[in-house]
C-alpha cells in the first residue's frame, strides 16, 4: 500500500492571520489532513475561538497573540511553537491589511503600514522560522498573494505593491531553500467574501457586480475554498512543485 501523500499528521504548521478569513480556510484544510495548528494574530478574542474550531476538528492548536511586523515578537512565537508543539514543518504568511487610495493621496506613513503587515512580515516570519523548516527535513512556506499580484487598481496602490513583492519574494526563497528541501509557493486568492473585501465592496461602487461578471465560476470565493490548495502544498504531493503561484479565483485571472 502506498503512504497517502496528503496526509499531514505529525506536521506542525504555523498560520498568520489565521484566526478569520482566508487564513482560516486555510487552517481548516491543514487541520482536516491532521497538521497541529499555531494561530498567529493579533485578535486574541479572534484567534481564541480559531483555536476551538481548530481543536474541535482532533488537532492541537494554541494561539500565540503576535505583531508579526515585530522581529522580537516574531522570534518569540517561533520559540513558543517549537516548545510547545515540538517542530515546524509548514509557515503560511497570510497575515495582511489594505488601505483603499489612488497613489496621490497615500500618505508614507500609510504605504509603510501595508507594506510591513503584508510583504515584511513574510521576510520577518520566514527568515526566523527557516531554521525550524531546515531541521523538519521537509519544509513548506506558503505565501498568500492576491489578483493584485498580477493586476493593477487604482484603490490598492500598497496593496498591489506588497502583493507583487510577495511573489517576487516567493521566488527568491524557492531558489535559496531547494537545497533543504524547503518548498516554497504562493496562492493568489481571487475575489473571496471576507471581512477585508467586504470593506471593499462598501468603499468601491459597483465592485460586487464587476466581480461576478469577470468571474466564470460566478460567484466570490468561500474562505474553505482554499483547504485543498492549502493541503497539497504543504504536504508531500507537491515536493517537486516550488516558486510557483497559483491562483484560487474561480477563473478570475483567465477571463478574456
Amino acid at each position: 500500500m502506498t503512504s497517502n501523500r496528503f496526509d499531514l499528521r505529525g506536521k506542525v504548521a504555523i498560520v498568520t492571520g489565521g484566526n478569520g478569513g482566508i487564513g482560516l480556510g486555510l487552517a481548516h484544510g491543514l487541520a482536516d489532513a491532521g497538521a497541529d495548528i499555531a494561530v498567529v494574530g493579533r485578535n486574541e478574542t479572534k484567534s481564541a475561538a480559531a483555536v476551538a474550531d481548530l481543536k474541535a476538528r482532533g488537532v492541537k492548536a494554541i494561539s500565540v497573540v503576535t505583531d508579526v511586523t515585530d522581529k522580537a515578537a516574531v522570534a518569540a512565537m517561533i520559540d513558543r511553537v517549537v516548545k510547545e508543539l515540538g517542530r515546524i514543518d509548514i509557515l503560511i504568511n497570510n497575515a495582511g491589511m489594505s488601505i483603499r487610495k489612488p497613489p496621490h493621496e497615500l500618505e508614507l506613513d500609510e504605504w509603510n503600514k501595508v507594506i510591513d503587515t503584508n510583504l515584511t512580515s513574510a521576510f520577518i516570519c520566514s527568515k526566523l522560522a527557516y531554521p525550524a523548516l531546515k531541521a523538519s527535513g521537509n519544509g513548506k512556506v506558503i505565501n498568500i498573494g492576491s489578483m493584485m499580484s498580477i493586476f493593477g487598481a487604482s484603490f490598492a496602490t500598497a496593496y498591489a505593491a506588497s502583493k507583487g513583492g510577495i511573489v517576487q519574494y516567493t521566488r527568491a526563497c524557492a531558489n535559496a531553500w531547494a537545497p533543504d528541501n524547503i518548498q516554497v509557493n504562493a496562492i493568489l486568492p481571487g475575489w473571496i467574501d471576507t471581512d477585508l473585501t467586504r470593506g471593499a465592496r462598501k468603499q468601491v461602487s459597483g465592485l460586487h457586480e464587476r466581480v461576478l461578471a469577470r468571474t466564470p465560476a460566478g460567484r466570490w470565493g468561500d474562505i474553505d475554498d482554499f483547504a485543498g490548495i492549502a493541503v497539497f502544498l504543504a504536504s508531500s504531493a507537491s515536493n517537486f512543485v516550488t516558486g510557483t503561484a497559483i491562483p484560487v479565483d474561480g477563473g478570475f485571472s483567465v477571463m478574456a
